[in-house]
């Protein structure tokens, strides 16, 4: 396989007054998880109920962007791509991208670091590449 070429443009995501703040952040480079401050998880996406408690104190945290592949899927085609899950050193599994990388040589429990894909609208999409 060769190596993977990043798409010209990223469609932009639908956004709310709940999600606003997380691609707020993405357009400046920073991936956020949701926090609970009551029982301590993080999880993703970030939304105003903790999946784990169903607390109402949640926040959204700042993540380091470090994860490790968990599963992927290579799809060959015209434009090949790769989707995959990357569970964050924070904890939580997130369904993503792989982009900019050999896809022959990716492997489960490879790290990847977030990159960010502007859309060209005032946000931009969170992937992952191999470290």
């Amino acid at each position: 396989m060769s190596e993977a070429k990043p798409k010209a443009k990223v469609r932009a995501p639908k956004i709310n007054h709940e999600t606003k703040a997380f691609w707020d952040a993405t357009a400046q480079g920073k991936l956020h998880v949701g926090k609970c401050d009551d029982c301590g998880e993080h999880y993703y996406y970030p939304r105003p109920l903790c999946p784990f408690c169903f607390s109402d104190k949640t926040r959204l945290a700042l993540c380091s962007g470090n994860g490790v592949i968990y599963t992927y899927s290579v799809t060959m085609g015209k434009e090949p791509y790769t989707i995959a899950y990357v569970t964050l050193a924070e904890g939580p599994t997130i369904l993503t991208n792989i982009v900019e990388c050999d896809f022959s040589k990716l492997a489960i429990g490879q790290k990847v670091k977030v990159v960010f894909y502007d859309t060209g609208e005032g946000s931009a999409v969170p992937m992952f590449t191999v470290v």
